[in-house]
């Protein structure tokens, strides 16, 4: 019991769940992740802002289903240092079509060094 708690804490649920080959439908998808340059700055109250944007594109000949879109922030070594949850203006795509996202968090770590976008349930691209 011991160790799968440690590996829904290391892993996450949807991790466990993938590593053991338990797949709650495709866990890949062909939509695209295209992202803009960060904004990074810091507010008159002394916060810092960090905002993302980009864009999903459905490349392929189907509708699909637009999934949360994970952000995670690592340091110059690759180790996780804050991560959020990015929700889609729309959840499906039509065949060729694109939906920009976008997002702000504010004080993040000052150790943090390279973004990271991935759909959640799939591993960090």
């Amino acid at each position: 019991m011991l160790i799968a708690v440690g590996s829904i804490v290391y892993l996450g649920a949807p991790g466990v769940v993938a590593k053991l080959g338990f797949g709650l439908g495709s866990a890949e998808t062909p939509l695209r992740l295209r992202d803009n340059p960060i904004e990074r700055r810091e507010l008159e109250n002394g916060s810092e802002l960090f905002a993302v944007s980009g864009q999903v594109t459905n490349p392929s000949d189907q509708r699909q289903r637009v999934p949360d879109i994970r952000a995670e922030l690592r340091d110059a070594q690759g180790r996780l240092v804050y991560s959020w949850t990015i929700t889609p203006q729309q959840r499906t795509l039509a065949p060729g079509g694109a939906v920009d996202f976008n997002s702000a968090t504010l004080n993040v770590p000052p150790n943090s060094k390279r973004l990271e976008l991935s759909f959640a349930g799939e591993a960090t691209r």
